[in-house]
């Protein structure tokens, strides 16, 4: 059985406090985009355990390591079912604010769940990703939502960004989650972005932001200059994602040659 796992898009992040556990609160419109990776899993009943198997972007992390293997993991100390061989291509980058890794987890408990009839609803399977990761319970409902708390609490949303493209552009750099929230001064926005996603396009540049961006941007002025560029060549939104490295914009047409114009970048680009 096979899946594809999405990425995703922040249409604006706002860091509004830090909490006395050390995290932060936040609030950010998360918004499935197109580029996927591949996961299938094989029963192989005759295997004394599950195997892995990984390919494309190479993951440097150990098997064991490797959030897909911790969702299974996870679904073995809860339900029985025979041996897996999993296989993972890799095309979402790693370190790129795109939540890839965390799509990964969560479609493999859904897989598991679909491969196995184990009849789980979205609301513990969603419990249970969040034990993976902040970003993870997203992709159980993989739908446009509002997110405040940590990211884990959810607010369905009137959202479509259908018939526009979307292009993201990942530089060949790597920002530390770590770094990037060390650099973070935490306030209360001027507006929340579930006001602000109901204006037109032509407010969000104006009155949407992305916190991270001050900080990430002054350790790694390409990433801001990818930003701008995008607004050059028309996008009626651009921002940085997630805490980064990838930027993205929001076109009402195709972005023509967006690979050779961004040739040291990884470029995808797709409707919305």
């Amino acid at each position: 059985m096979i899946c594809f796992p999405n990425a995703k898009i922040n249409l604006g992040l706002n860091i509004v406090s830090k909490r006395a556990d050390g995290y932060h609160n936040l609030e950010t419109i998360f918004y499935p985009v197109g580029i996927r990776d591949a996961l299938e899993i094989i029963i192989r009943e005759e295997q004394s355990g599950d195997t892995f198997i990984e390919a494309g972007i190479k993951v440097d992390a150990q098997p064991e390591n490797n959030l897909v293997m911790k969702a299974l993991k996870l679904m073995r100390a809860r339900y029985r079912f025979p041996p897996v061989e999993v296989h993972l291509l890799k095309k979402i980058p790693f370190g790129a604010g795109l939540g890839g890794g965390s799509s990964d987890a969560s479609f493999m408990l859904r897989l598991l769940d679909r491969a196995f009839d184990l009849k789980i609803s979205d609301e513990e399977l969603a419990a249970l990703a969040a034990q993976l990761g902040a970003d993870c319970p997203f992709f159980i409902y993989n739908r446009p939502v509002f997110a405040n708390g940590t990211g884990d609490i959810f607010e369905e949303i009137d959202l479509s960004l259908k018939g526009y493209y979307i292009v993201l552009v990942k530089p060949r750099l790597y920002v530390s989650t770590k770094d990037a929230f060390a650099g973070i001064k935490p306030r209360l926005p001027r507006m929340s972005l579930k006001e602000i996603v109901k204006r037109p396009f032509s407010d969000w540049k104006e009155l949407m932001a992305n916190d991270f961006e001050e900080s990430v941007f002054a350790g790694y002025p390409l990433i801001g200059e990818l930003k701008e560029d995008l607004y050059g060549k028309g996008a009626m939104y651009a921002s940085m994602t997630g805490s980064g490295a990838s930027v993205f914009g929001i076109f009402k047409e195709k972005l023509q040659s967006a690979e050779t114009l961004y040739r040291d970048c990884l470029v995808w680009q797709g409707q919305a």
